[in-house]
């Protein structure tokens, strides 16, 4: 059976912090959830593979087509050092709170302690409240005892770097850096497959039984990256009809694609899957010379490695993020 482009069922995730925008601004009004926080719209991640819903391959899961289809899927080069796992988890977040100051581990820390891949991501803003704010690192040069220190006193937003954001806000996240969304943002989470985290503080809450999460403050410790940075927001200037790239790193690249005009595109060179995550407008994918396949605001597809050769076509003015490894 020949490969096309996969859509995926959502997995909705309830969340303390959820609110109702990927229902309402990402047409995601099948969710049964009262606070869904995330939508994880690709995910290799045990316990939560993601599952085709459109096509000859619906109700196959990714591992089964990785297993079926290996490099065809993936790209020769991602199968060869991924194997059977899909290397990236691809989310939407609405942030209807604050969430909680967190850091992930790198690679090499989070195989020693997890037997997992760390967890470098990165952050596109869809959407954002007036006054909205971020926490990305840290505001002045600190190490760790400073950290603790502050920590312990209940002073550790003292030192934590906050950033208002607004729609089209980009920031890129490597494994180390300290980190929480803030309330009334609405965004795009690409990721490592990875669900390693390190919660560092949590704002004091307590869940409907007056339990508070667990915080893991001694492991967090050992994986912050404590370097201070003058800039932390990723500068971009999109152009129309082009793709535009936000975050190139070793573990994916990804750009944002503004158009009105129809688009070919020839992958052929580049030996990977790209995944499109729709934020406005809507868009057909034409393949195979004569196929189309409608794709809606809030939706996401992946585009197998060995469709080589693609026609993208806008409903009017289309804003897209565009994924995958070099």
């Amino acid at each position: 059976m020949s490969l096309y482009p996969l859509k995926f069922t959502p997995i909705l995730k309830d969340k303390i912090w959820g609110g109702s925008k990927l229902k309402t601004v990402l047409n995601k009004d099948f969710s049964p959830l009262p606070n869904a926080g995330e939508s994880w719209e690709i995910s290799g991640v045990e316990g939560d593979i993601s599952e085709v819903c459109n096509g000859n391959l619906a109700g196959n899961n990714l591992e089964e087509l990785i297993e079926i289809y290996m490099g065809d899927l993936v790209g020769d080069k991602v199968y060869e050092k991924f194997g059977m796992e899909f290397p990236l988890l691809i989310k939407f977040i609405d942030a209807n709170d604050v969430l909680s100051i967190q850091v992930h581990p790198d690679d090499a820390l989070s195989k020693e302690r997890h037997n997992a891949f760390g967890k470098t991501e990165m952050w596109y803003v869809i959407e954002a409240d007036k006054g909205s704010e971020l926490i990305v690192g840290f505001n002045q040069e600190v190490d760790k005892e400073t950290y603790l220190r502050k920590l312990e006193d209940g002073k550790l937003e003292d030192i934590l770097n906050n950033e208002p954001v607004k729609k089209g806000s980009c920031f890129f996240i490597p494994a180390g850096r300290v980190h929480a969304i803030g309330k009334g943002i609405l965004l795009a989470e690409i990721q490592q497959t990875s669900d390693v985290t390190y919660r560092i503080y949590d704002w004091n809450r307590t869940d409907d039984k007056g339990n508070s999460r667990e915080l893991h403050t001694e492991l967090a410790a050992d994986a912050i990256d404590y370097r201070f940075e003058k800039k932390y927001e990723t500068e971009y200037e999109s152009g129309i009809n082009k793709s535009t790239e936000l975050v190139h790193c070793p573990y994916f690249t990804t750009n944002f694609l503004d158009f009105d005009k129809s688009i070919n595109m020839d992958i052929l060179e580049l030996n990977s899957f790209i995944i499109y995550m729709c934020m406005e407008g809507d868009f057909q994918i034409e393949y195979d010379g004569k196929e189309k396949l409608n794709v809606s605001k809030g939706e996401t597809v992946l585009i197998p490695a060995s469709l080589d050769h693609f026609v993208l076509h806008p409903d009017g003015k289309t804003q897209v993020l565009e994924v995958f490894i070099k």
